[in-house]
């Protein structure tokens, strides 16, 4: 089983640690554009136009005047550093050994910068969106688009993939010959179901967390749907899983509230 998660906008900037080493990241072999992104990174964030550039509000500039120390800052696992809705649920910063473990295993994190990464791979915080267009390096989700099946189709395998990100990090990259299985998320209230952003944030992120203490893998789409009917922390509805003619199953989890 191969979870995939997308970074969150909020990032919790370490305090202890050393600055980032490329070659300790899992798959090193992106190493080389990861230096490309980054390098541009830093330069963008040093212009005037830099905000606009990266397509953020002036609430954001501290962050933005971060990314020009990018290599000097203090990384910790990535973990630790994303602490959006998602992570907070899952409660990725006090995972035990045991489900440090399973998720460096299970689970990559989809990112513009690092192309994908494991959660307890040593980062800093940074301010990078993956619909961001960089000088000299182009559309992000397209140089990804590129470059992330030779690291992500082997360590899928013919296991199945459990897609929880959002669609900025959705069209990056694709499983071909693992079964796909899409998490959505519903809330309903009095009798009428949508998509709350929030809501879907937390659901998959509580997905994640029952996922990792499995100690029975799941290989299926229906094994993930099995899994998620037996999630607890939140009040499931409903859920189904459909098979789509082409692209991944789609499994909708209704919550209520």
């Amino acid at each position: 089983m191969l979870i995939l998660l997308p970074p969150s906008e909020g990032k919790t900037a370490p305090t202890t640690g050393s600055p980032v080493a490329l070659s300790s990241l899992s798959h090193p072999e992106l190493s080389d554009i990861r230096r490309r992104v980054g390098d541009a990174l830093v330069r963008v964030s040093k212009t005037r136009g830099a905000l606009a550039a990266l397509g953020v509000g002036a609430s954001l500039e501290a962050e933005v005047r971060h990314n020009t120390t990018l290599w000097e800052n203090l990384s910790a696992p990535a973990a630790t550093v994303y602490t959006g809705v998602l992570y907070d649920a899952a409660q990725a910063a006090s995972w035990d050994a045991r489900m440090q473990a399973r998720a460096h295993e299970r689970i990559r994190i989809v990112s513009a910068l690092w192309g994908a990464i494991s959660p307890m791979d040593k980062i800093p915080a940074y301010r990078l969106s993956m619909t961001t267009s960089i000088p000299r390096i182009g559309s992000l989700s397209g140089l990804w688009r590129r470059n992330l099946d030779t690291v992500l189709r082997p360590l899928a395998g013919d296991g199945v993939v459990v897609d929880c990100r959002s669609s900025a990090y959705g069209p990056v990259w694709s499983p071909i010959d693992a079964p796909w299985v899409a998490v959505k998320v519903l809330r309903e209230r009095d009798g009428s179901r949508s998509v709350v952003s929030h809501m879907a944030k937390h659901a998959r992120g509580l997905l994640t967390a029952h996922l990792l203490t499995l100690d029975t893998v799941p290989q299926t789409p229906s094994d993930v749907a099995d899994a998620a009917a037996t999630m607890i922390g939140t009040h499931l509805v409903d859920l189904s899983l459909v098979a789509c003619a082409k692209g991944p199953h789609e499994l909708t989890l209704v919550i209520g509230g």
